[in-house]
């Protein structure tokens, strides 16, 4: 084989590329992390057009302060926020410390059991409007216990509680607003209901 197969050539070895303009700078991508949600912490998630219908059954946004006892992902308090409802008057309680601590970015968090709290606070504090959807296997007790916390708050009109429970739920108070489709749950076979109770005193 002739050596000249192995010589480099006498000229330069480059390759002309053409600019090209007009490209925008990418955005970069953000990878967001999945909530998974133990099934032991009885957090069934709120669906978005539930969560916003529960909120209109609350009423119009004003100067309320506002309680929701197991805030879970948050589902009910972001629907709470797109609804015009202010954040420095949300209250958030939920005893789970991871999703607790995603609660932080919508407005103040309490962590810790929801019916220990109000406990402690009974007859201390009132909220003219209480939006929740509690643990199914402790609904009498939630309940009970949010409205015990349930008052006008030195506002004219009455005080508003509005719940997600199962269709088992009674209550001599409680209007039933709408019967929800069973499939509304994936991970609770429990067919629910939306209620509403109010308080005129």
């Amino acid at each position: 084989m002739k050596r000249a197969v192995y010589a480099r050539p006498n000229k330069p070895m480059r390759i002309s590329i053409k600019g090209r303009d007009g490209f925008g700078k990418l955005d970069p991508v953000q990878v967001v992390e999945p909530m998974i949600v133990d099934k032991f912490t009885e957090c069934h998630v709120t669906p978005d057009d539930v969560a916003s219908r529960m909120v209109a059954y609350l009423g119009p946004p004003g100067d309320f302060l506002t309680l929701e006892p197991s805030a879970g992902t948050g589902q009910l308090t972001k629907a709470l926020l797109a609804s015009g409802h202010s954040r420095f008057e949300l209250t958030q309680v939920e005893r789970h410390a991871k999703l607790a601590s995603r609660l932080h970015q919508f407005g103040p968090v309490i962590n810790r059991c929801f019916l220990e709290w109000a406990a402690e606070v009974a007859g201390r504090v009132e909220y003219p409007r209480i939006i929740m959807n509690p643990p199914f296997s402790e609904i009498r007790k939630h309940i009970l216990a949010a409205l015990q916390l349930l008052g006008r708050g030195g506002h004219d009109t009455p005080a508003v509680l509005v719940a997600l429970v199962p269709v088992t739920y009674v209550h001599s108070d409680a209007e039933t607003l709408e019967n929800l489709p069973d499939d509304s749950f994936a991970t609770a076979k429990v067919n629910t209901k939306i209620i509403r109770i109010t308080k005129p005193n």
